[in-house]
């Protein structure tokens, strides 16, 4: 720019002075020395005055260009920072706040504003020790990149995947830039992915358990059956008979395991809905009788009527659906089965509890997958997604109706099998 200017005046001063000379030679070539004197003083004054005015000129339009310039690079700057997906914070040494974007408001929820030349106020005390290391850390040229803690925000504290990274001024000034995003989503999953392996490997732990036990049960119940044969009358016999019903339901149990334990082709068969539901009320019988809660079972006309179905995804539907009723019912609390015919050629059974019921918040999401308001190894957050799934490739539909410390009915709609349409009806 001051190359320019200078140009600029060289050039300026030089058209001033050759066309003064012209002036001069054409109309005042014969005056007198006073008279030239005075024309020399007014040609300095002349350019003096064109210099300033255009060096006044052309510093202000180029202050004006270079302010414009800035502008736009801030606009981009501010742009580009606001636009960041991440919680972009901008710290000195002593963790004083002096930048503070969008995407961390909305995480954190003060406004920049409030922390801006403040004291950073997102770092919970268990993680001051962490930030410490982390940032001598930085200071020392070791990237901190994608790093899983802590911060909180007005109302709670949360996990975060965090970046320090180093921002150095022309000036000399030194800062961290700290970039976050809340990853409470990420860590339930791993969560949930990480009880649903537990589960599994303890599924197929109760899966051989029930082998191992199923062959000792079946051979004390045939020495049980053949003692009872030779003790006809006494008190031993009534006593061998009370063990050989409480063997028979730990070999009938065990039985039921394994059926559910079974893999089976996922081909669909007609299939009795009285039946599907009998195994599942008899597999859950011991946690039943534990709670004391009062389960019936009310099928009607329904009682025999086939669905063209899988077996194992049938069971597995109202498995779910009875087993939550199990959890959300009290000690001492009631469970109905009822089943009825529908339009459309459809079998309905309603499964009702009286238990804690959910509310509608709640309810806006339970069939979606992982969620879930049972705490960590209470439930995967996958039961009703998956019976939701199930019904769906059934042809069905699934319907909750729930209210608050009343209670939840569950209602699924499965279509009838066109065999039993006409003896059903």
């Amino acid at each position: 720019m001051w190359v320019t200017l200078a140009l600029s005046c060289v050039t300026i001063v030089a058209i001033v002075f050759a066309v003064w000379e012209l002036f001069e030679t054409e109309f005042f070539r014969n005056a007198d020395y006073i008279t030239l004197h005075y024309l020399y003083v007014s040609r300095g004054i002349v350019s003096s005055l064109i210099l300033a005015f255009w060096a006044a000129w052309f510093v202000v339009r180029e202050r004006r260009s270079n302010e414009e310039r800035l502008r736009r690079s801030r606009e981009h700057y501010r742009g580009i920072l606001e636009s960041t997906p991440g919680a972009v914070v901008l710290c000195d040494r002593e963790l004083r706040v002096w930048e503070w974007n969008a995407a961390a408001e909305r995480l954190y929820g003060w406004s920049k504003n409030q922390v801006v030349g403040h004291p950073l106020p997102t770092v919970p005390a268990s993680r001051e020790a962490e930030l410490k290391e982390l940032l001598q850390r930085v200071e020392e040229g070791t990237p901190v990149l994608e790093v899983e803690s802590q911060r909180k925000s007005k109302t709670e504290t949360f996990d975060v995947q965090l970046s320090l990274i180093p921002f150095q001024e022309l000036s000399g000034g030194s800062y961290f830039l700290e970039v976050t995003y809340d990853i409470r989503e990420r860590i339930r999953l791993r969560e949930r992915l990480l009880e649903i392996e537990k589960l599994t490997t303890m599924g197929h732990m109760a899966t051989g358990t029930a082998h191992h036990l199923n062959t000792p049960l079946a051979s004390m119940l045939l020495r049980v059956q053949m003692m009872r044969e030779r003790a006809k009358e006494g008190t031993l016999a009534a006593e061998l008979e009370q063990l050989e019903t409480n063997m028979k339901f730990c070999q009938q149990f065990v039985r039921r395991l394994l059926d559910f334990s079974h893999r089976s082709n996922a081909e669909k068969q007609p299939e009795s809905i009285g039946h599907a539901i009998e195994c599942v009320v008899s597999f859950l019988n011991p946690q039943v009788l534990a709670k004391k809660v009062s389960l019936n079972t009310d099928l009607g006309t329904i009682n025999g009527s086939l669905v063209l179905a899988d077996r194992s995804q049938l069971e597995a539907l109202f498995l779910i659906l009875l087993s939550n009723s199990l959890d959300a019912t009290s000690p001492g609390g009631h469970i109905t089965i009822r089943g009825r015919t529908a339009v459309s050629q459809q079998i309905e059974i309603e499964i009702t509890d009286d238990g804690c019921g959910i509310d509608n918040a709640t309810m806006a999401h339970v069939f979606e997958p992982f969620f879930t308001t049972k705490p960590i190894g209470k439930g995967t957050g996958l039961g009703l997604a998956i019976a939701s799934n199930i019904v769906r490739q059934h042809g069905g539909s699934i319907d909750l109706v729930s209210e608050p410390r009343k209670g939840t009915s569950a209602l699924v709609r499965l279509p009838w099998h066109v065999r039993n349409t006409s003896a059903a009806g």
